[in-house]
């Protein structure tokens, strides 16, 4: 979950969020010692290169994360696709 959606760009009535704010991840399945997590927080490196929010990219599924203490991409479960951004 993002940790701060914009709070003026909506799609479908949800805020979206763009590469600013850290993600808070919730279920993280690497768990000591077989893994180096669990993962606790994420960050959008690369998003969206055409569209902004508050002079920000968009983060876009296709965008670049990174997980700590992980270091693995984020794997994100559910996205709006009523709007389109590359």
């Amino acid at each position: 979950m993002p940790t701060m959606p914009s709070p003026v760009v909506f799609v479908s009535g949800m805020p979206i969020a763009t590469i600013a704010a850290p993600y808070s991840i919730a279920g993280c399945a690497f768990a000591p010692p077989a893994g180096n997590g669990p993962c606790v927080t994420g960050q959008w490196i690369m998003g969206s290169t055409s569209v902004q929010s508050n002079g920000q990219p968009v983060a876009i599924l296709s965008g670049t994360s990174i997980c700590t203490p992980t270091g693995t991409p984020m794997l994100p479960i559910s996205a709006q696709t009523l709007v389109l951004a590359t």
